[in-house]
């Protein structure tokens, strides 16, 4: 038996060839477009408080800029999902060497978090990066 599935989009696709038991059930999340659009607000908020964040100037020049290009990225009628993966990468990146993500808290990791669920896999690299 052969399958060929095209593209899929759902919180969980579980295809199997045959039987199939599910225990404890399952779940998934779904990031639409308007949350990450969303996200990169919040993370503006925080980085436009003058005192949230331990950034150099140097810094909040490379963060700030990765996160207007991201908003740019966005704004496209089909988002680039690898260049927006690269620069949240980047972004997450500095903040991460700068202790800022800890000092910030959920106000930081929770939209990187929704940014990296909407990329999919290209953002699993930033996911890892999060503290739990």
């Amino acid at each position: 038996m052969t399958f060929n599935i095209g593209s899929q989009t759902g919180g969980v696709i579980s295809n199997v060839g045959r039987d199939q038991v599910v225990s404890g059930g399952q779940h998934g999340t779904a990031v639409t477009l308007d949350d990450a659009r969303s996200a990169v607000d919040a993370l503006r908020a925080v980085l436009h408080r003058p005192d949230a964040l331990p950034l150099t100037e140097q810094q909040q020049a490379e963060v700030r800029g990765d996160l207007a290009a991201i908003e740019a990225d966005l704004g496209e009628a089909d988002p680039p999902r690898e260049r927006i993966g690269e620069r949240l990468t980047r972004l997450t990146t500095v903040l991460t060497q700068a202790g800022a993500l800890v000092g910030a808290g959920a106000a930081m990791v929770g939209p990187l978090s929704t940014l990296a669920q909407w990329l999919g896999s290209t953002g699993s690299a930033v996911l890892q990066m999060l503290p739990v």
